[in-house]
Formats: C-alpha cells, structure tokens, sequence
C-alpha cells in the first residue's frame, strides 16, 4: 500500500504533460554542484556521473534558469524519520523540457536513501522537471523493490548542504484541500520558493 501511494503521488503532478522519451542527452562526464536558494534556505545538490543522462537533464534545468521562481510544493511523510519532499517545474509546459530516457537504479546502483534526489515521474521516459529529496532510507522507490519488472524511480544526485532545509520544508503547513488521490493533504501551504538554481564549485577529489 505504501509502495503504491508513493508511485500514485509522485506521478500525479507529471503525468498530464507526458510525451516521448528525449532519445539523446549530453551526458554529465563529472559531479556538478547545484545550489537552489529557496525561500527556507540553501539546497546544493551534487549530480552522479552514474546517471548521465538524468543528472545532465537537471544541470540543463538549472543552467536554463527554468528553476528560477518554481517552487517546493509537497512534502510527504510516511512514518516518522521516513519522507520525501518534491518541487520543481510543476508540469508548466512552458518551463519544461522534453522527457528523458528512464535511468534505473538497477542501472546506475544508486538507491534512494537519505539525501538522495531522484525524478518524480509518471512513467519510465516520462521524467521532465520534476524532482524529490529523500529522508531516511525509501529504497522501495528503487528498481526491482516489489518486482522485479518495477522500474522504480531515477535517483541522480545527492544533497551535500542543506538538509535541515530539507526537513523544514517537510514541515511546511499541509493544505486540506488541495492535492488529488494519496497527494490529498501532501501539498505545502505556502510554498516554498526556488527563488535561484546556479551552478557552484565542486570541491576536486
């Protein structure tokens, strides 16, 4: 039950504005760092060569400025020390970018554990903007979890500052009313503003 509300939830902001799958990307050769400056504080995010593709998807939303004034817009717990937060574009047509191929877990051996950031998503090849951050360990959301046809969801990233932003977006107040399905009582009110997505230094290895 859990596992199929977390799958309802995460696809219900994208899947209206599904499309085909980008066939080609320009893969991310090396870590990127990007920082979002949100109306809670700073967020930087480290991209994993691992998943090219998507991580080179989200250094591209970034670097386009398509981040600047989206928004955090649900958070979602699913026992206590277990949840998610999601933002992004939204679904706004005019801030996305075609779909991506799908870049599995199984694939990459990433895992949705704490910290990591992955695409929300309506179906594998339909990721476009959208994206969550991990709290504590949902490695359900991980390729071949309950299935071994389960396509799972594409972590890309990791949070390397900020997450204590993280958790108070968490803990925005929840509207009532808004949010459809499992999303019903998820949707923050207010939202919490990306008010800029800039690329910063990657310290060397």
């Amino acid at each position: 039950m859990i596992r199929r509300s977390l799958l309802s939830g995460l696809c219900g902001l994208t899947l209206a504005f599904s499309a085909l799958p980008a066939l080609a990307q320009d893969p991310a050769v090396a870590p990127v760092r990007i920082a979002l400056e949100t109306g809670m504080g700073r967020i930087v995010i480290e991209t994993d060569p691992r998943a090219p593709i998507t991580a080179a998807n989200f250094v591209r939303y970034a670097d386009e400025r398509r981040f600047d004034g989206a928004n955090f817009y649900r958070g979602m717990t699913v026992a206590p020390g277990y949840a998610l937060v999601q933002g992004g574009t939204g679904g706004l047509p005019n801030r996305n970018l075609p779909p991506i191929a799908h870049e599995p877990t199984s694939q990459t051996g990433l895992s949705h554990v704490n910290g990591a950031v992955s695409m929300a998503t309506a179906g594998p090849g339909q990721a476009t903007g959208d994206f969550f951050i991990i709290i504590g360990d949902l490695s359900s959301l991980d390729a071949g979890k309950t299935a071994p046809e389960d396509p799972g969801f594409a972590v890309f990233g990791r949070v390397v500052e900020g997450m204590e932003v993280v958790e108070t977006i968490l803990a925005v107040p929840k509207s009532a009313i808004e949010g459809e399905g499992v999303m019903r009582g998820q949707m923050l009110d207010p939202r919490v503003p990306i008010v800029t997505a800039r690329r910063v230094e990657t310290p060397a290895p």
